[in-house]
């Protein structure tokens, strides 16, 4: 699952939909400026963004703030499905919707999506439907009905923070491309043991140097931000029917007591009672 920064093209448009992608057999872990949407029908999938990680059914309608990192919501998606990805242009947002006196509701909806901004109940569906008539309207039509669709979201009661803080991605495009060969080199090869001057290499720095470096970029040591790794691994496995001993031996750790704390640590929660909460 490599992390990769996604450029999106929007023709000279606000925003920019996609219709039925077929990514279901990608594991495709990426982040990008604009403001996500994304709405999907499916009997159960994942959905995983920023740390957040849990599972929906029937569908989902997630609004996701700019340079979260997420999973594509049909990974793994083995039955029949249909999905709509709505992306919206930072500037549109920042320098239109936030400047307009009359749209300050989606000032506050979009946020709101700095937490990661999930929908429940009835509204999933009927935003659903009005997503994918979109094919037939032209370019004019579209941005009224989008301006609908995100009064609908604006007002939905019960919409659920993803996380406790706003997700910053506090890195220039420098550093974002630095780390992502760390989190890309990671995630190739955390199920077995990493050395630090393996991973030091990659930034060209000393192993000191790239501790120091690391902590300071990601309020983590190396060791614990592979932990924290694995353990998001883990939970997948977990979560697809594993074993605890599987998850925490495909995940490169080499101790089950070891991965049992870390997981408690990490989590605040038992491997054994995450499993079956899930399952």
């Amino acid at each position: 699952m490599k992390i990769q920064l996604e450029t999106i093209t929007s023709q000279d448009k606000s925003f920019s939909m996609m219709f039925n992608p077929r990514l279901s057999d990608l594991c495709y872990w990426h982040f990008h400026p604009e403001y996500e949407l994304v709405y999907i029908e499916a009997a159960t999938g994942t959905r995983h963004v920023g740390d957040h990680i849990s599972t929906y059914e029937q569908n989902d309608l997630v609004l996701i703030g700019s340079n979260i990192p997420h999973l594509n919501f049909d990974y793994g998606v083995k039955t029949e499905y249909r999905k709509v990805v709505i992306h919206f242009k930072k500037d549109f947002i920042e320098t239109h919707v936030n400047r307009v006196p009359e749209l300050s509701p989606f000032t506050q909806l979009f946020n709101k999506s700095k937490y990661g901004l999930a929908f429940r109940g009835g509204i999933k569906k009927q935003i659903g439907e009005k997503l994918f008539h979109f094919e037939q309207l032209n370019a004019f039509q579209q941005y009224i009905q989008m301006l609908e669709v995100l009064d609908l979201l604006a007002n939905a009661p019960d919409a659920e923070l993803l996380h406790t803080q706003p997700y910053s991605n506090k890195f220039s495009e420098r550093e974002q491309g630095r780390l992502r060969n760390i989190y890309a080199f990671v995630d190739k090869n955390y199920h077995k043991k990493i050395a630090l001057s393996e991973v030091a290499a990659i930034s060209n720095m000393s192993k000191e140097a790239f501790c120091r470096y690391f902590k300071k970029v990601s309020n983590y040591t190396f060791i614990e931000f592979l932990n924290r790794y694995r353990i998001s691994q883990s939970k997948r496995l977990l979560m697809s029917g594993k074993s605890v001993s599987d998850a925490c031996y495909q995940t490169g750790f080499e101790s089950l007591s070891y991965f049992n704390r870390t997981f408690k640590k990490v989590t605040n929660e038992n491997p054994r009672y995450f499993r079956k909460r899930y399952l």
